[in-house]
């Protein structure tokens, strides 16, 4: 947390952790987590990442840093249940969360439901140590709550306690492409809640509030704390916007409160858990935010005065208003003018903010992500692009080479270009600090991070451009954005590489094996084998190639003729390959694959695989050499000198004379 005052055990961060020393807040619920952590009035809930079981916090005591943490769920093997995305039911002693168990392994068998955890414990009993759980009296401490659906998602209680909202989805559907909103009662007892009916926890019993259609999207939901009104995001509109479902409505009974041509929800809704992209301030009115012409906007409105009608009294507040530049997770605080939220800019890591929307003025830093800080000679800053493309109009951020510490020579007279496709790929890309970029930029490369057809925050049609055209539309967006800054003389067309993690990573493989702009690329744990990746993945995404490409195994052919592994014939130019060993979501063999065809077919290429790394890279050590080794391998291929380079074996290639 951020102490409000100075605490002896603050970090160089301004963050005093409270969590014991050996423990890891993270959860693994559909492998990218998220709604980790769970708020009570005097207590913290988290799971632990190695034995994925909830502990519990007392944090009512000033002195939190000494506190010790009480397991609340039941010790199981080989981490099988898996909880995340709760609520705390201060009454009743319970949790409401989504729990995922793993009894069996195969991705298909894993089961996702809605559960309640009871946390009340006898005083003496040391739950902390797995022998003292009796197994009968553990299976007792979990209720189902919901249940019959593939996946669950932001379970939450009204405020009169009597009703529980929660979201689901079955396959072949992502959370971005269709969802149900329901609602079920509850009582105080969950022994009630189990007995009352046999039936009682099957979904399709609950009160259906939104997605009847089954092609809308909806997420996000929440109580209004003083109406009990039950607010949303739903895509129905074209966009993700705010809708209202009044108290003891019946099904289907909405109106759409913030009606815009943005979206809210956040800059990648349904990825993780955990995810809230409005909520309301103490007086009753509406917070939430959007992105404009890469600017969050906070938009505050009243959605009391009709409480039948659209929100009235509509402001917007910006950086003019003491706003960083991005920002989100917004959360009301105590005093009624109060707002929290985590923001950034380019030049300003990822850090938790107050800002007073009555006196306005900067918001104030609490806590920061690093203690990073850059001149502003040293910090490129993007300009937002548009840029056509074959579906319309397309956009990046473009962010130009920049140290103040040197300049180009006469001979240089476009810089060489990293384009960037983010992953996913139903996501985004932001303008927040990013070491990854600044590191680019810095180092004389210019940046173009695109957000190609398929990507969040542009309205759902755009969103859904990667219907069945994953492997088309993004790779024609990632060229044409390359392409555009050649002919605007912002880049050397004989220097454009390309790199991208994940979905990314297939993005970049793609245009390597299928377009001709590129002369290297690096691949993050990226997709080689789409046939592959459909038959060995987690259950979260084992699906999402369904809306992608086409299911599998009928449409075989176009997964074959998409694969990049499949068109090692027409892969010419250099590639740098980086894996993690312990990735879940696209396993190492994807890498290993690949890097056996490049040698094969005699291009120069590289593998690297680093120990006890996942999907994505959290070692600092990792995170850096593999920067370097990027770098070191662009240096190589397009004959630029790189100052204290690393080495780096290319096979294919010629070692470099020392």
């Amino acid at each position: 947390y951020a102490p409000d005052s100075d605490d002896p055990n603050k970090s160089a961060r301004n963050a005093v952790d409270v969590t014991p020393p050996d423990s890891n807040a993270r959860t693994r619920v559909h492998e990218y987590g998220g709604g980790a952590v769970t708020m009570g009035q005097n207590s913290v809930f988290y799971s632990d990442f190695v034995s994925q079981r909830v502990f519990q916090l007392d944090v009512s005591s000033s002195n939190t840093n000494n506190a010790k943490a009480r397991a609340v769920s039941p010790p199981v093997e080989n981490a099988r249940f898996r909880f995340a995305d709760g609520v705390y039911d201060e009454v009743n002693e319970r949790l409401l969360l989504v729990r995922e168990d793993h009894t069996l392994a195969d991705p298909k068998d894993v089961v996702n439901q809605v559960v309640s955890l009871r946390t009340n414990t006898d005083e003496d009993e040391d739950e902390d140590e797995d022998e003292s759980w009796n197994k009968e009296e553990s299976e007792d401490r979990m209720t189902v709550l919901a249940t019959g659906r593939d996946f669950y998602a932001a379970p939450r209680l009204s405020p009169d306690g009597t009703q529980l909202a929660y979201m689901a989805w079955n396959h072949p559907n992502m959370p971005w492409d269709a969802t149900e909103l329901r609602i079920r009662s509850i009582t105080n007892d969950d022994t009630d809640d189990a007995a009352a009916d046999a039936d009682a926890a099957d979904t399709s019993t609950h009160t259906l509030v939104a997605g009847a259609d089954q092609d809308t999207s909806i997420l996000q939901p929440v109580w209004h704390p003083d109406t009990g009104d039950l607010y949303y995001i739903s895509d129905q509109s074209g966009y993700y916007n705010i809708y209202r479902h009044k108290k003891n409505g019946s099904g289907g009974d909405s109106c759409c409160v913030l009606e815009m041509d943005h979206d809210f929800g956040g800059s990648a809704p349904g990825w993780a858990l955990g995810q809230q992209g409005f909520c309301f301030l103490n007086d009753g009115r509406l917070c939430a935010h959007y992105k404009k012409d890469g600017h969050s906007r906070l938009v505050v409105a009243n959605v009391v005065q009709d409480p039948d009608g659209p929100a009235t009294q509509v402001q917007e507040y910006g950086m003019d208003d003491g706003l960083p530049m991005q920002f989100g997770g917004i959360v009301a605080g105590d005093h009624k003018h109060d707002l929290f939220f985590i923001g950034g800019s380019p030049s300003t890591p990822t850090t938790i903010y107050r800002w007073n929307l009555e006196q306005r003025g900067p918001a104030v830093p609490l806590a920061s992500s690093s203690t990073l800080s850059f001149p502003p000679e040293m910090i490129s800053v993007p300009q937002q692009i548009e840029f056509p493309t074959t579906l319309g109009t397309a956009y990046g951020y473009y962010y130009p080479p920049c140290n103040g510490n040197f300049q180009c020579t006469d001979s240089e007279e476009t810089p060489p270009l990293l384009v960037k496709a983010h992953g996913g790929p139903t996501a985004c890309t932001g303008t927040s600090f990013n070491a990854g970029i600044q590191y680019w930029t810095s180092r004389g490369f210019a940046v173009l991070d695109v957000d190609y057809g398929g990507s969040t925050g542009y309205g759902r049609e755009y969103r859904r451009r990667l219907r069945g055209s994953w492997g088309i539309v993004d790779i024609d967006d990632v060229c044409a954005g390359a392409n555009y800054l050649v002919e605007q003389n912002l880049a050397d067309p004989n220097r454009l590489c390309i790199d991208g993690g994940s979905a990314g990573g297939y993005t970049t493989l793609g245009a390597l094996a299928f377009r001709t702009v590129f002369s290297a690329g690096c691949s993050l744990y990226g997709i080689g084998d789409l046939t592959a990746l459909a038959g060995d993945t987690h259950k979260f995404e084992s699906r999402y190639l369904d809306g992608l490409v086409g299911p599998y195994p009928q449409d075989e052919a176009v997964y074959k003729e998409r694969s990049p592994i499949e068109s090692v014939d027409t892969l010419s130019c250099p590639i740098l390959l980086l894996q993690g060993a312990e990735d879940k979501v696209v396993p190492p063999n994807q890498a290993i694959q690949m890097h056996a065809a490049l040698l094969q077919k005699q291009i120069p290429t590289c593998l690297k695989i680093y120990e006890s790394e996942q999907h994505g890279f959290r070692q600092a050590k990792n995170i850096e050499d593999a920067l370097d080794s990027e770098l070191a391998f662009y240096g190589r291929v397009f004959g630029i000198a790189i100052p204290n380079a690393i080495p780096l074996h290319i096979d294919n290639m010629p070692d470099e004379q020392s």
